[in-house]
């Protein structure tokens, strides 16, 4: 094992917690600007006079993205503000508590060993799992709280679990789920060397 080993493992673990953080920002922003959008609606209201407000909150948001890209092309500079405050609120996405659960984003052989574990658990005899019924299965275990599917499969991703985009389980339609022929195989322990056989000499 070489010594650049350990430095590029943090690396790897500092990104994929990133690239976590920054899917579960994107979705959370997406969420509130679209409950923004849906909160300008009057119900009072019919036809085209009851989504005006709709709207009039989109052409807000708009303007609101562009007045950002024009500055940012105005004074590349603030990108050194910009990136590090995008970062630093990717890495709060995780929040604290879910972070130490069953499913974490960190990709340590440990904690995958943990959630390929679980997910043969959930998969039982069985070849394919939703990914709804192992976040079903989580927080029955009371983890997971407050996850949604897409939090569950960024973890998974974070961890090289492959999350296929079709599969079929329980008679249900084509989603998002786990195959067990995707499952990576559980880390073995090192082995230590045999030590030499003892002399059968007199």
């Amino acid at each position: 094992m070489t010594s650049t080993e350990p430095t590029g493992t943090a690396a790897q673990r500092r990104a994929r917690t990133l690239i976590v953080g920054q899917r579960i920002l994107i979705r959370r922003l997406a969420e509130r600007a679209a409950a923004w959008v849906r909160a300008g609606r009057r119900d009072d209201l019919d036809g085209i006079a009851a989504i005006l407000g709709c709207i009039f909150r989109l052409i807000l948001l708009g303007a609101g993205a562009y007045g950002v890209w024009w500055l940012i092309r105005r004074w590349p500079a603030l990108l050194w503000i910009a990136v590090p405050l995008w970062c630093w609120a990717a890495i709060r996405a995780l929040g604290t508590g879910g972070d130490e659960q069953a499913v974490d984003e960190s990709p340590q052989p440990a904690s995958r060993d943990a959630v390929v574990l679980l997910l043969h658990e959930v998969l039982g005899d069985r070849d394919a799992v939703h990914l709804s019924e192992v976040l079903t299965h989580l927080q029955s275990k009371g983890q997971g709280e407050g996850w949604k599917v897409a939090d569950l499969r960024a973890r998974l991703e974070a961890l090289g679990i492959p999350v296929a985009p079709k599969v079929k389980s329980g008679g249900k339609g084509p989603t998002r789920g786990v195959r067990r022929a995707d499952l990576p195989p559980l880390s073995q322990p090192e082995e230590t060397e045999a030590s030499p056989a003892p002399s059968t000499a007199a």
